[in-house]
This record gives structure tokens, sequence and C-alpha cells, in this order.
């Protein structure tokens, strides 16, 4: 991840609204606004908004639609909700308040390939992003891992999936992605 140096404007803004820890994390380096009110997609993103010293944090503790969905029934009326997030976010926040809240997207860092080879022997892996997905399908096969994604939007992106074991998490979380890995088999 690396931040970008984003221009913070936040005249008429009512509300933060983040979807990854990442946005918190470049967001609180660009401005020391943490007065506001701030909305979550998650409870780590919420963790991670604390920890920046944010006060009035709420959790939608889901997805981007429970997201969207927190900020309609308890965003601060009338203004704008800013939502500092990714160059290439997964999912549109302003799309989907149109007609209902004003938003704004502010790109405050990009996700950038390593470019580093895969590990030459590895049981599973992790793929919270479709970003994520597309890299590793440009890796290889790989039809021995067990593939662990995040939502049924990170399984599409692995496109031919050559018959791979995937597994879906059952919520868009870190503790259900771990759930769905389960505990692996013990190396012979």
């Amino acid at each position: 991840m690396r931040p970008l140096a984003a221009a913070v404007e936040l005249a008429g803004v009512v509300a933060l609204a983040f979807t990854s820890r990442n946005g918190v994390e470049a967001f609180a380096g660009l401005s020391r606004e943490r007065a506001l009110p701030v909305f979550t997609v998650g409870d780590a993103t919420a963790d991670a908004a604390r920890a920046h010293g944010f006060s009035s944090v709420r959790s939608a503790d889901g997805a981007l639609a429970d997201l969207a969905a927190l900020l309609i029934a308890g965003a601060p009326q009338p203004g704008q909700v800013l939502a500092p997030g990714a160059l290439e976010p997964a999912g549109d926040l302003p799309m989907l308040l149109a007609g209902r809240i004003e938003a704004r997207a502010l790109p405050v860092y990009e996700a950038v390939e390593t470019g580093g080879p895969a590990p030459q022997a590895f049981d599973a892996v992790l793929l919270h992003s479709a970003r994520a997905a597309r890299a590793f399908g440009a890796l290889g096969p790989f039809p021995d891992a067990r593939v662990v994604v995040l939502s049924d939007g990170v399984a599409s992106a692995l496109g031919d999936r050559g018959g791979r074991e995937i597994r879906i998490a059952a919520a868009p979380d870190e503790s259900a992605l771990l759930a769905a890995l389960g505990k692996p088999a013990p190396r012979v």
C-alpha cells in the first residue's frame, strides 16, 4: 500500500466513511481532523480509526452495502460524507449513496503489486480483494493450493480456477476468512 499526496478539503463535510484500515491510516497521515463522526465498513477498520484518535466511530460490521445502509440511517444531515480510500476501490460507496446522501470519494492510497515471485511451496492463500485475486491468478495455476477468498467478487476475479479448491468466507471480514481456511492438514 502506498499513500498518495491527496489534498484534503473538508468544507461541507459532516462525516467520514472508511472502507479499510489502509484508508484510515493514509487519511490520518494527511489530516489532523479527528472530530468528525466516522462510519466504517467493519470492526477492524473501526478499531484502526479509534487507534488514530477518532472518537465518534460506528461500524457497519459487514460489507460495502451495509456501510451504505448505516450511513443512510445515521449520517448527520445536511452535508457531504467524505470517503477516503483506494485509488482503485473494490466498490463505489458514493454510487450506493446517490440520491440519498451526498458523498465524495477521496483517493488517499494505492495498492501496488510487488512483482515478487510466489513462494516455492504453500498450502493455502488468503485473498482479500479482486486486485489480489487477479495478481495471484497471473502468477501461475497452483492447482494444489487451497484458495480462500473474502467474497464472491474476489472469487470471480480469479478467472479460470483450474480445478483449484476455492473457499469463500461466510462474511466479508478477517474472522470469517480465517474460519473458511480451517485447520490445515499436518505436513508430512
